[in-house]
């Protein structure tokens, strides 16, 4: 709607997973360090917490690509609210290996998902594949059981390795829910934390963003990545956003919508303003 106008390919501020648009600040740089080393060292487990729309789910497909969509056979599950354990297992089965899923109803039970598991964990070990299964928003987990099956699934192991690497990443509460369940908080290896970003990246952040979604500029004409937000803009977006990647990108969206219907050379931060008044967004 807006992107010829502003000088872009594509819109920058969308709220999706695309592991273009990630823009690594010195604590999200640490945790994929941090994921990744789980993975290429064997480790077994990991754990994510972030608060709501900074990144985690971002990060995770960043992951993925890094290690080499061809290396590894994931199952990234974004709903892990499940009635019962069986249904994670068919769940993490149906990611990994979509043909392997049982089609009588017997086999449908949690042993036998165990064990069709585990065949398939061996089967991508041996073709040379890293077994990866991330849990996203496991903080909206509430039964137990369902943290009880995620640790016995780190069981299947060889003499010298895990055949699976495990993530789960959710909100702060995340972290109170695990520690309750000692048997699953003793097997996580390694513990990232994602907070809002700080001030010095608000501006490279967005910046970025516009970059990876501009048209290349013609002559000597910058990019719409140095002209579109202007220093007092950027101001407010901070104040209002306190930093979270998901309230910049919905704010930017808006604006950039709003400056094309005004017709605005750039943004300032009196549009920034209108915008949060007229969409009432707190």
């Amino acid at each position: 709607m807006y992107e010829q106008y502003w000088g872009l390919k594509e819109k920058p501020f969308q709220n999706t997973p695309d592991p273009r648009f990630l823009y690594l600040s010195a604590q999200h740089e640490d945790a994929l360090m941090k994921l990744s080393y789980v993975v290429t060292q064997g480790l077994g487990c990991g754990m994510l917490v972030g608060v709501f729309g900074c990144g985690k789910t971002l990060l995770g497909n960043a992951l993925l690509n890094d290690l080499g969509r061809d290396r590894v056979r994931s199952c990234f599950i974004n709903s892990p609210s499940f009635a019962e354990p069986a249904e994670l297992l068919r769940a993490i089965v149906r990611g990994l290996n979509p043909q392997a899923l049982p089609d009588k109803k017997t086999e449908l039970m949690s042993d036998p998902l165990l064990e069709k598991l585990n065949t398939i964990l061996v089967d991508n070990v041996r073709d040379g594949k890293e077994n990866i299964v991330i849990i996203d928003e496991a903080h909206a987990i509430e039964d137990a059981k369902l943290f009880e099956q995620l640790r016995l699934i780190l069981n299947f192991q060889l003499e010298n390795r895990f055949l699976l690497t495990l993530f789960i990443f959710g909100q702060p509460e995340l972290k109170g829910k695990v520690e309750n369940i000692k048997p699953l908080d003793q097997r996580i290896a390694l513990r990232c934390f994602l907070g809002p970003l700080g001030d010095d990246d608000i501006e490279k952040y967005i910046r970025h963003r516009l970059k990876v979604a501009s048209l290349p500029p013609e002559g000597e004409k910058e990019d719409a990545s140095a002209s579109i937000f202007d220093k007092e803009s950027l101001k407010a977006i901070l104040q209002h956003t306190g930093g979270i990647p998901r309230r910049i990108n919905t704010l930017c969206d808006l604006a950039l919508m709003t400056g094309f219907a005004k017709k605005a050379e750039k943004i300032e931060a009196d549009l920034i303003k209108t915008v949060i008044k007229d969409f009432n967004l707190s």
